[in-house]
């Protein structure tokens, strides 16, 4: 699955259809380069691809683990490919909106294949006792809440590609 999502991404690439990333929502959405450098495509049950259908099929797993194990109440979620080209990051931010608290989880799926760590790229995790980085290697998925873990991308010297999205409640 990493590696047919991996090609997506560089088919939507290729059809010059990812766009640059910003930062806020709705009215508010700014794009900003010293803060966000990476391009989406935000996924869609319409768009019928059958390697996005999988990805759906385990999330709608997921979910329903979620819901009937730890009553978390998620009731939709929204994922997009990303990419980061060499010299992108993302500076350090929460995944909630200040004015929308529906992101409950924030989820990364890496689709990098025979990444080492000279490629950088890391997700950078703040924590009040100790900081921790993740390696976006091929097949890792990362799971935390939205509100609470402030992170960040390193700055990537190789393509980086993931799926990063959120499960939101309401």
């Amino acid at each position: 699955m990493c590696q047919n999502l991996a090609q997506n991404i560089l088919t939507l690439e290729a059809n010059e259809l990812l766009q640059e990333a910003g930062i806020g929502n709705d009215n508010k959405l700014q794009l900003n380069a010293k803060i966000r450098r990476d391009t989406i495509y935000w996924l869609d049950k319409k768009h019928n691809d059958a390697h996005e259908n999988s990805f759906f099929e385990q999330m709608d797993a997921f979910v329903l683990y979620l819901n009937q194990s730890c009553y978390a109440g998620i009731t939709d979620y929204e994922f997009h490919y990303s990419l980061y080209e060499a010299g992108d990051f993302y500076k350090k931010h929460l995944d909630q909106f200040k004015d929308n608290s529906s992101r409950q989880f924030s989820m990364i799926s890496y689709l990098n294949p025979n990444w080492k760590i000279q490629d950088g790229g890391e997700l950078y995790i703040h924590q009040l006792d100790k900081n921790q980085s993740i390696s976006p290697t091929e097949g890792k998925t990362v799971f935390f809440k939205s509100n609470e873990l402030e992170h960040e991308v390193l700055v990537t010297n190789e393509r980086r590609m993931s799926v990063t999205g959120w499960l939101r409640k309401g």
